[in-house]
């Protein structure tokens, strides 16, 4: 863990030191708001509870003088009356419409799971830690940066551009009606939009700039249903999906295991290329003991990353030409393969104002220089680079990595106050304040 260190007031104006000292005050009632925030159990999916959580995130914005609204993906195809896609964004304007800087974070969480010996929902702080299904990923990093703003206004800081926050959804499951959708109403862009933060939980004393593609396809097998104790005379969808299973096993992920990435994606591990299975299932009803059938269906989802090296024609083609070998192998062979997502690798260039600025705030403030990571998963950087095409993006907040999606989830609250500072910090730098 970090230990706290005294911020030297010659590296500060009396400006920036005023708001550090006053994050330092607010760090209880930031603590506070994310408890409230864990005890909303957004779980995605199906996407519960996101409808309160704007508010309390959007009564907060408007305490502190925002204009806000609520942006509702009544068009997407998840939303509905019992789950609601409700988006939650705030405006507060500067001196100028431009520079304007927007913090934005994800307020859906995964299913808590088995294995957790504090209440998931319960927001217990103890030892310096709030624990929670969320805390680290990333209702921590919403009240960072949301006490990084309040520290500003009760500083009186004057901004010269424009700063924004928006709580979006779904983010766990691709963020089309959250991020994409704010993207897609040109909430983010270039004319309105000049920086992006998203305190995701990457550590405190490292800089997010981007992650690599993923590639999530399905495969059908198809065969021939017959009962059960004469298979001979029936094609097993099942049987097809294992031929599939082992030409990726012994074909494929060998050469994925070759290939590596120049981003410094954490873990180390992750530079390569990797292919997982998500699910399958073949078959009959998954209850009950079923009748004696060869199953005629079998349905497998897999997960591609690929690297910023690779480009996505050749990746999909790779899993074509598998299927072309074993069509030619294996006359009963039938496999439909579908695309179901494609997210492009992105990565905000070192030399970007945001990078650098950022990189000084860490520097004032932890007395370290940040090491500059890539995430193994995509996040909702995906959003505002393809779709808001904003090139100035990075992810920096509390929380560790590992520890997301975790039984036992937490967050330092001394991480917490850290992140709030360099955030705070960066955006009076980047807007200038007076």
């Amino acid at each position: 863990m970090l230990e706290a260190q005294h911020i030297s007031e010659d590296m500060l104006t009396s400006t920036e030191q005023t708001v550090l000292d006053r994050i330092d005050l607010l760090s209880g009632d930031m603590v506070t708001f994310l408890q409230t925030l864990i005890r909303i159990p957004t779980v995605n999916p199906p996407g519960e509870a996101y409808d309160p959580c704007a508010r309390v995130i959007g009564d907060l914005l408007q305490e502190l003088g925002f204009d806000i609204e609520y942006i509702i993906a009544e068009d997407h195809p998840d939303h509905s009356d019992a789950c609601p896609r409700v988006n939650v964004i705030g405006r507060l304007a500067g001196d100028r419409p431009m520079p304007a800087v927007h913090l934005n974070g994800h307020t859906d969480v995964v299913p808590p799971g088995e294995g957790w010996t504090h209440d998931p929902f319960g927001g217990e702080v103890r030892d310096g830690r709030v624990y929670g299904r969320g805390a680290c990923d990333m209702k921590g990093g919403i009240a960072s940066a949301l006490f990084a703003v309040a520290a500003l206004r009760e500083a009186g800081v004057s901004l010269g551009g424009t700063l924004e926050f928006s709580g979006t959804v779904d983010e766990e499951s691709g963020g089309f009606a959250g991020m994409a959708y704010l993207a897609d109403k040109r909430l983010i862009a270039p004319d309105r939009t000049s920086y992006v933060i998203i305190p995701e939980p990457l550590n405190v004393d490292r800089i997010c700039l981007g992650h690599r593609g993923v590639y999530w396809f399905q495969i059908e097998t198809l065969g021939r249903i017959a009962h059960g104790s004469m298979p001979f005379f029936g094609t097993n969808a099942v049987d097809m999906m294992e031929v599939i299973l082992n030409s990726i096993r012994t074909e494929l992920r060998p050469e994925l295991a070759k290939r590596l990435t120049s981003m410094p994606v954490v873990p180390p591990e992750a530079r390569q290329a990797t292919l997982n299975i998500n699910g399958i299932f073949g078959g009959q009803t998954q209850t009950g003991v079923g009748s004696p059938c060869v199953a005629d269906r079998c349905t497998a989802v897999f997960d591609r990353r690929f690297l910023k090296e690779e480009q996505i024609t050749d990746v999909r083609n790779e899993v074509v030409d598998i299927l072309d070998r074993l069509r030619i192998s294996y006359p009963d062979f039938k496999a439909e393969l579908t695309d179901l997502m494609v997210v492009e690798s992105v990565e905000t260039d070192r030399e970007a104002d945001l990078v650098k600025t950022t990189t000084t705030a860490v520097e004032d403030v932890l007395h370290t220089t940040p090491s500059y990571i890539a995430s193994p998963g995509t996040y909702d950087h995906k959003h505002v680079a393809s779709i808001g095409q904003v090139s100035q993006c990075i992810a920096y907040g509390p929380g560790m990595l590992h520890l997301a999606h975790q039984p036992d989830e937490y967050c330092e609250i001394e991480h917490m106050v850290q992140s709030s500072k360099v955030i705070a910090l960066s955006v009076m730098r980047l807007l200038g304040s007076g």
